[in-house]
């Protein structure tokens, strides 16, 4: 069997019909599983991921799909067609905004209403408003995702806040916080906690690292979307790519560039080099 020099992360925060930046459309993300499917490409869990970053190199066109945060529109839109193409996705949970009560319907049951799915600013400003339960998932939503292998849940903090910028002398405390709170709740609520961790707002330092080690978290997500995921590589700085509001072909386009053992090195080397970014592939 053929195996995969590097295996491309893809970075999605919301699938509503809202569209825009960060907010990928329900048409143009069944369009983008659609080319997954059609090109003979497969999605990994989170546990496979981490046997390919340790040397076992995971089967040719292999992709991990992540959701950050934990939106409700993940439920409504994007796992009924994660489900009907028989993918796999991971969804990094904010876990202070994940609220109670029953499951709310979802596309494809028919003849049912909708929720408001906001698009990235609705939901942040909803969020600051004390309002995250109305944007954000819901325990039982999360079970009714787990109970057919579809979507699997990790930390990606408890409250999601940039303590550097909120309180930059108090920060490493804030994080060790933060990650107790979180582990907490995922162990309350789904029995376990992972060592997987996705940073809030793509940000961390050397001490937030280091933090996040000692909390027991080992594989580290990060924003950074020019560098390759390879065998061997540091399971403290996982690439991920941010997916656009695009057509399949387009997006496959970006990651058969992320996979290519020739064109993806030359390509990320081009795009630090032009947005000054300075840590290594």
């Amino acid at each position: 069997m053929k195996r995969a020099c590097t295996v491309p992360v893809l970075m999605y925060h919301h699938v509503t019909p809202a569209g825009g930046d960060i907010n990928v459309t329900p048409e143009h993300f069944r369009d983008q599983m659609a080319w997954l499917k059609r090109h003979g490409y497969r999605t990994l869990t989170c546990e496979e991921f981490a046997a390919h970053l340790a040397g076992a190199p995971a089967p040719a066109r292999s992709v991990l799909i992540t959701f950050d945060d934990g939106y409700l529109d993940n439920y409504v839109h994007a796992w009924p067609v994660l489900r009907e193409f028989g993918f796999h996705a991971v969804i990094f949970l904010v876990t202070s905004w994940i609220g109670a009560g029953p499951a709310r319907p979802h596309a494809g049951q028919g003849g049912q209403a909708l929720p408001p799915t906001p698009d990235h600013t609705g939901c942040m400003r909803l969020a600051a408003a004390g309002q995250a339960p109305d944007i954000a998932l819901r325990w039982s939503e999360i079970e009714r995702m787990r109970a057919d292998g579809v979507c699997e849940f990790h930390s990606h903090t408890h409250t999601h806040t940039r303590w550097d910028k909120q309180d930059p002398a108090g920060k490493n405390e804030r994080m060790r916080q933060e990650l107790r709170q979180s582990r907490a709740c995922l162990a309350e609520h789904l029995g376990a906690a992972s060592d997987h961790l996705c940073w809030p707002q793509g940000y961390f330092d050397a001490d937030y690292v280091a933090i996040a080690q000692e909390a027991g978290f080992r594989h580290l997500y990060t924003t950074r979307a020019f560098g390759r995921n390879r065998p061997g590589a540091d399971p403290a700085s996982i690439f991920r790519f941010a997916v656009r509001n695009t057509s399949g072909a387009s997006t496959g386009r970006r990651i058969r560039v992320a996979a290519s053992p020739w064109i993806g090195p030359a390509f990320n080397a081009w795009k630090r080099w032009k947005r000054g970014q300075h840590y290594a592939d």
